[in-house]
């Protein structure tokens, strides 16, 4: 029980300090600094929190199901069929000398992982009301950990991914497996900026879950996941890299599968882009989250 009389609260400094008359600890309650001020301290304390979020987003997401995690195999190589007999077949889509199926399953490994994790972080909040109302840990916790699952299912596409690639007599280049990490971090940081944005929203505005079906669906048509840049006239290709998975995607297409020389200068940019959507959602989720536990 708090003692009353040993609390002093100064609105200078916009605290609330509390003196435990047992152990004479002083312990004071204040806000961060800053919007976007991560406490990496108070994060590290709770990681246990953070695996159990993530292994019990795994348990669910294949619960009750017959193939298991099989279905991380299952979905973008039947994706990659239709998209291969309809885009690479019947419309005759260029894929920059490699072969289509090889071509649209390197652009759906990414492509994939940012869907999923968007759309199950947009969610989170929602999905989590109980505990959010019942104790407090660190919110910021709950959206990462369906941003973090997903990257199981993209460890195993990316390994079907070069499997496909042998059967194609295609081998990953050196650069390639070195930039691989690299673009895997850009796409956490692009996803979790986003996904922080749409999981305040979902807070309080419910038509986030009609409007982001839709607006991933559109996302995906300009992404180049089943067409290459080069098809865009020069002029109009910044709109498609204003998108930083297009950035994410054509350089993994040419570092890793060999197509062509890797473009530093997209790889920046989609790099710049996912930071300040990360620093944006950061800010965003900072601002809304005190009233989480009230509105939801």
């Amino acid at each position: 029980m708090v003692n009353i009389k040993s609390m002093t609260i100064s609105k200078k400094k916009n605290k609330v300090a509390t003196k435990n008359p047992e152990t004479g600890i002083l312990i004071e309650i204040k806000p961060a600094g800053s919007l976007v001020k991560i406490d990496f301290e108070e994060l590290w304390r709770f990681r246990e929190l953070l695996y159990i979020l993530v292994w019990r987003n795994v348990k669910v997401r294949y619960k009750q199901t017959i193939v298991g995690v099989a279905w991380a195999i299952f979905q973008p190589l039947l994706t990659m069929i239709i998209f291969t007999i309809f885009f690479g077949r019947l419309a005759q889509m260029p894929s920059d000398n490699i072969p289509y199926p090889v071509f649209v399953f390197a652009g759906l490994v990414y492509w994939n992982y940012f869907s999923t994790a968007l759309g199950a972080a947009s969610g989170a909040m929602v999905e989590n009301e109980g505990i959010i109302k019942k104790i407090y840990f660190p919110r910021l916790l709950i959206p990462f950990s369906a941003t973090v699952t997903p990257a199981i299912d993209f460890g195993i596409a990316l390994i079907v991914l070069v499997v496909l690639m042998i059967y194609y007599h295609l081998f990953p280049t050196f650069i390639g497996v070195l930039i691989t990490p690299v673009l895997i971090l850009i796409s956490l940081m692009a996803v979790t900026g986003l996904g922080l944005v749409f999981a305040s929203a979902n807070v309080k505005y419910r038509d986030v879950r009609y409007i982001l079906p839709f607006f991933i669906q559109i996302l995906m048509f300009l992404t180049p996941v089943i067409y290459p840049v080069s098809i865009i006239p020069a002029k109009f290709q910044w709109l498609i890299y204003a998108n930083p998975m297009a950035g994410v995607i054509t350089v993994a297409r040419t570092s890793f599968l060999g197509s062509g020389s890797t473009n530093w200068q997209i790889l920046g940019i989609s790099a710049g882009l996912s930071l300040v959507w990360l620093i944006f959602g950061l800010y965003y989720f900072r601002r809304t989250e005190k009233f989480f536990a009230d509105i939801i």
